[in-house]
């Protein structure tokens, strides 16, 4: 697939409401990205596409006004293998912040080693097409034998179509890993549409795989406040919620429709799990059991 660094993407919404809903001490936001400021901190040179810088102090003054205490920060495809990015956010944050890394083939164990010291727990793949398709498969068992030893999991970041041609590739997998924003099901199609049945089905009969109940926005029609993504997470938390996870996607790359206001996301959990201790199981013990454990 061909790369367009020129590509822009917006800004996040920077008027963000106070969330009626109050979040309990140590919420997490598990998904969440820096981006620069490219002063600082350059965007890749292949890169998909160029957002507005968002730099880690816009992200905590986010976070406090929305009553989030803790954050992973998952490495942008922007700012390519590079981490120093998120390894200094990450270090600003007085062990509140983990993160998910980007990296190459060829890394060396001494370096997963310092990702590991800087916090980082995990390596993101992405395999939505907007951003380069699907990976080398034989570089991604590569680097699962490699991370394995460290404790590390994987996140995957997939269309709604991956969720069927992967199967294979998923049932290989032996270490934890996360689908991103529930698999970027389409809510157009339906609860009963076949890669949301595989989603639930690989969530239900496989102990490894946990899910981010986020992304309403790509899930939805596109129309805030993206109450036809509801359905598709109270599904997922019908099943169980030990291994859920939820995120702001902040500040919300590659969004062309409606932009995301990030308080009424917080208020849009609230629809999707009206109990507070699975809330509470959701943003604070499913996090500190993936990130801080």
């Amino acid at each position: 697939m061909s790369r367009d660094p020129n590509k822009s993407c917006l800004p996040p919404d920077p008027n963000p409401v106070r969330p009626k809903l109050a979040l309990p001490a140590g919420a997490c936001d598990a998904h969440c990205h820096v981006f620069g400021p490219a002063v600082k901190f350059p965007y890749a040179a292949d890169r998909s596409y160029t957002p507005p810088d968002a730099p880690v102090e816009k992200l905590r003054a986010l976070h406090a006004h929305l009553g989030i205490a803790r954050a992973v920060i998952v490495h942008a495809s922007c700012h390519g293998s590079e981490m120093d990015v998120t390894l200094d956010a990450i270090a600003s944050s007085h062990d509140t912040y983990r993160g998910v890394a980007v990296v190459e083939d060829g890394i060396s164990d001494r370096e997963l080693e310092r990702l590991h010291a800087g916090g980082i727990r995990g390596i993101r793949f992405n395999f939505v097409r907007h951003l380069g398709g699907v990976p080398d498969l034989a570089v991604f068992y590569r680097l699962l034998r490699r991370i394995k030893p460290l404790g590390w999991h994987i996140v995957l970041h997939f269309d709604a179509g991956d969720l069927l041609e992967q199967q294979a590739l998923l049932a290989r997998i032996d270490v934890p890993f996360i689908i991103d924003h529930m698999g970027r099901v389409k809510a157009t199609e339906g609860l009963d549409q076949k890669p949301f049945q595989s989603l639930l089905a690989l969530y239900r009969n496989n102990p490894l795989a946990w899910i981010k109940i986020c992304g309403a926005e790509r899930v939805s029609v596109g129309k805030r406040p993206f109450r036809d993504a509801v359905p598709f997470a109270q599904a997922l938390i019908a099943i169980d919620s030990k291994r859920l996870l939820w995120g702001t996607d902040w500040p919300h790359p590659n969004i062309t429709r409606d932009m995301p206001n990030d308080g009424e996301l917080v208020d849009l959990l609230a629809e999707m799990c009206p109990d507070e201790s699975i809330r509470k199981r959701i943003l604070v013990d499913n996090p500190t059991t993936m990130y801080w454990s």
